[in-house]
């Protein structure tokens, strides 16, 4: 979907359609999470704090965010996208690949058809326009949708596949961020034709044997993934902003705690427990640093996670810079009735008891009925926890 949070936003004013529009929170540290065509024209773009927003386009109209409503209308959208096929991949909540094969048999069609017919029904359905590529493998297939914006379409042929994705910068194969683009460019890479005629051996020198072997072939136009229908967790994690920026590490130890404890409630939810802790800093400047761990065998247990990450914090010397933001993931996931391991110590097991009549507890009395004695309110002047944060599972 196009500019998808300000989109459904301006559903119900359409008066703002050709002003500027940005999404946004109110707090004096919030970042963008959507802007309009016309405000991206000012150099407006998700992620970007709202400060920096407001410097480049004071004029816009700033809307906050509705609460559940762009879920709301994402599963509509998506339910749009099942009555053409079942095997829709969800990759974000605006975003989707379809496998159109079966349809085309079964309606006796084109991919362009379907896609011009798709791009009618969310716009009369949903009120909102919607971008569309086609390709015969994903990785183009959502480099065309990219192009296509806003409100078109783009299709690309098998025939065409390779005139297609030649000409482009190496930053347009999936996975290469700016690490990559520049060894790539030392190397005197610079467009997808020069890695697609790179012997693989050479690539594999500059970048790495697994992401050696992952460019060559999407750079020759091959990309085997199949479209998923059912997401599996990779990982799950949870974030949080402070409202002033830290230096107190007490601050910091707290907040872990509490994000290792949403973290672990949600790992014993799903049913899922995790081998590899992270912790995830991002300093005053917007600069991020991840550091990981991998623990003797799988947890959903907020002890042993926030264990991990204190050790990670603590080998990580902070120099005295203010912290941004803090946030704990944890990947490798398996299913808690296969994942089940001797533990390293017989307090562990008690724990996990507590840490399970704690959810209990939660799910009758809600979220604040029960917490660690630590995460009681802080005292004046310390950041207020929960305020913030965000979740993430990937």
């Amino acid at each position: 979907m196009d500019a998808f949070f300000a989109a459904v936003e301006l559903r119900t004013r359409p008066e703002l359609a050709d002003r500027p529009v940005v999404v946004a929170g109110a707090g004096p540290r919030s970042v963008v999470l959507s802007a309009n065509y016309p405000a991206r024209e000012y150099g407006v773009r998700s992620a970007m704090p709202v400060a920096a927003a407001r410097r480049l386009c004071p004029h816009a109209v700033y809307i906050p965010p509705t609460k559940g409503l762009y879920g709301e209308v994402s599963s509509g959208v998506m339910a749009t996208f099942r009555e053409v096929t079942p095997l829709v991949e969800p990759l974000s909540v605006d975003e989707a690949f379809l496998d159109v094969s079966g349809a085309l048999r079964r309606l006796n069609t084109t991919p362009s058809r379907i896609g011009a017919a798709l791009r009618a029904r969310i716009a009369a359905d949903h009120g909102i326009t919607c971008s569309v590529g086609i390709a015969p493998v994903k990785f183009i297939a959502k480099l065309a949708s990219g192009m296509a914006k806003p409100d078109g379409m783009l299709v690309v042929s098998g025939e065409r596949l390779l005139d297609f994705l030649h000409p482009l910068p190496v930053s347009a194969l999936w996975g290469v961020g700016g690490h990559t683009n520049a060894a790539l460019e030392r190397a005197g890479l610079r467009t997808v034709s020069d890695v697609a005629n790179t012997p693989l051996a050479r690539l594999k020198r500059v970048v790495g044997a697994a992401a050696g072997e992952h460019m060559h072939a999407l750079a020759n136009g091959r990309d085997d993934r199949a479209v998923v229908t059912e997401s599996v967790d990779k990982s799950l994690g949870a974030e949080h902003t402070f409202g002033v920026d830290q230096v107190d590490r007490v601050v910091l130890t707290r907040e872990l705690l509490r994000l290792s404890e949403r973290t672990a409630a949600s790992l014993r939810a799903k049913g899922l427990r995790g081998k590899t802790v992270s912790i995830k800093i991002r300093f005053a400047d917007f600069t991020t640093i991840t550091r990981s761990r991998s623990l003797p065998s799988p947890t959903d247990v907020a002890r042993e996670i926030h264990s991990c990450v204190v050790a990670l914090l603590t080998a990580n010397t902070l120099d005295g810079a203010s912290v941004r933001l803090v946030g704990v993931r944890v990947d490798g996931l398996v299913d808690d009735a296969g994942g089940e391991q001797l533990r390293l110590t017989a307090d562990e097991p008690r724990w996990r008891d507590a840490e399970v009549a704690a959810d209990s507890a939660r799910s009758r009395f809600g979220a604040s009925a029960v917490r660690p004695a630590s995460l009681l309110p802080l005292e004046t002047g310390r950041a207020r926890p929960g305020a913030g944060d965000t979740g993430t599972a990937g």
